[in-house]
């Protein structure tokens, strides 16, 4: 049995989008002092914190899924352009001394939008499109 080189990019792309996603749900969940204070700025604690983190999880999940792929990388999508532009606009790139949380948007984005294209049909067939070339 062998494994082809687009089978193995996408699982990396899955994984890399998740375990990124999911890594930070700790510190959404637990109330890390430094995720208070990036909601907190952005006027949406502690709901916005919760209920991000609920979406990543949910697209997480999806992403690793194969039948769900596409579906989660669009909700990954939307969640990182999100968070890419809140670094943009109110929070700065190197929010807490650093660009870590700016870099994992940006990596997580690239990684779903990737994959929102391989598996386009998926969500396609969700939202009622029967086919586009």
């Amino acid at each position: 049995m062998t494994l082809n080189v687009k089978t193995i990019t996408l699982w990396m792309l899955r994984i890399l989008a998740a375990l990124i996603m999911l890594q930070t749900l700790y510190f959404k969940f637990t109330g890390h002092p430094q995720s208070i204070e990036l909601f907190t700025k952005l006027g949406l604690e502690p709901w916005g914190r919760i209920g991000t983190g609920i979406f990543e999880l949910i697209a997480s999940v999806l992403i690793l899924y194969p039948r769900t792929t596409g579906i989660g990388a669009v909700l990954g999508v939307g969640l990182m352009a999100g968070a890419i532009f809140f670094h943009i606009t109110v929070l700065g790139l190197d929010f807490g001394g650093d660009y870590v949380l700016f870099l994992y948007a940006v990596i997580t984005f690239i990684c779903c939008a990737i994959l929102s294209l391989v598996y386009r049909k998926q969500v396609f067939k969700l939202v009622g499109i029967k086919s586009l070339r």
